[in-house]
């Protein structure tokens, strides 16, 4: 059995910091902003960590 491949589409949307941990953007931003308050896009901007009850799913898959 080959070798499975990483998931590219996810490897391009995440990097994983010098501790180990997952950065990601936050969703909610593409669209309908006017709707949205002054903080709640700023907040948005920042980057945003995995959820430790996610990490473990998503190791796997960048990891192959």
């Amino acid at each position: 059995m080959p070798k499975m491949k990483s998931k590219r589409a996810l490897m391009k949307r995440i990097k994983v910091t010098g501790s180990g941990q997952i950065k990601r953007k936050h969703a909610y931003k593409g669209h309908l902003a006017p709707n949205k308050t002054h903080k709640q896009k700023r907040q948005l901007r920042k980057a945003g960590l995995v959820d430790k009850t996610d990490y473990k799913r998503i190791r796997l898959v960048i990891s192959k």
